[in-house]
């Protein structure tokens, strides 16, 4: 089944993401990769916040995940960081061959773990790949780091369209895992007389405002 095929169907789960890290670490890229199978050498700063969406049909579920590409700058920090809310996961992205980008990750988990919320499924992302060359942070580094910090990690290229897609896939399926749960949990604790049968409860009550704004989407 095609892309806009995907879109024209009634989702059963939608949700918002951030993408996160450093201006110039190749944030916009990955997302056009993903979004759009686009790439641009001439890529220019993010201004603020965009986003773009796509469906994606994950085991028998259809998910339209919706991203939200936020600006690295410092003078766009108090605008951005209120995309926070309402976010289920978060793309956090350095560049392997910037290692001031790396070292400034901790800051970017600290205010993800301060402002989202607490079940925010993080993926690690360590861009720039194809770099070989110029690379200053090893791929080991990433996985050290990741596994302290409890996140999911993966190295890709968005010149190269290489493990894009399955840096996106990795944490939407972790998020539909946990939404999956949480209305199991919540359909063993609700009341019988509850007649909301047939709707992913939690999933659509918690991104109700989301969906109001992604009709351009649609």
């Amino acid at each position: 089944m095609g892309e806009a095929a995907l879109d024209d169907e009634e989702c059963d789960y939608l949700f918002k993401a951030v993408m996160i890290g450093d201006s110039a670490v190749g944030k916009s890229n990955l997302l056009s990769r993903f979004a759009r199978e686009e790439f641009r050498l001439d890529s220019k700063p993010t201004i603020g916040v965009e986003f773009a969406c796509r469906s994606l049909r994950i085991g028998d579920k259809l998910v339209k995940a919706q991203i939200w590409d936020t600006a690295g700058q410092e003078r766009f920090r108090a605008i951005t960081s209120s995309y926070y809310r309402g976010a289920l996961g978060a793309l956090l992205v350095y560049d392997v061959t910037r290692r001031v980008t790396f070292e400034n990750l901790p800051k970017w988990i600290r205010e993800l773990r301060e402002l989202a919320d607490p079940t925010l499924v993080i993926a690690l992302v360590g861009n720039k790949s194809d770099l070989v060359h110029m690379r200053e942070v090893g791929e080991e580094e990433g996985k050290s780091l990741a596994e302290r910090e409890g996140l999911c990690f993966m190295e890709t290229s968005a010149l190269e369209n290489r493990n894009v897609e399955e840096a996106f896939l990795q944490m939407i399926t972790r998020i539909r895992e946990i939404l999956k749960q949480k209305s199991l949990d919540y359909s063993k604790a609700a009341q019988p007389a509850t007649p909301r049968t047939g709707v992913t409860l939690l999933t659509l009550d918690e991104v109700s405002a989301t969906k109001r704004v992604a009709t351009c989407c649609s």
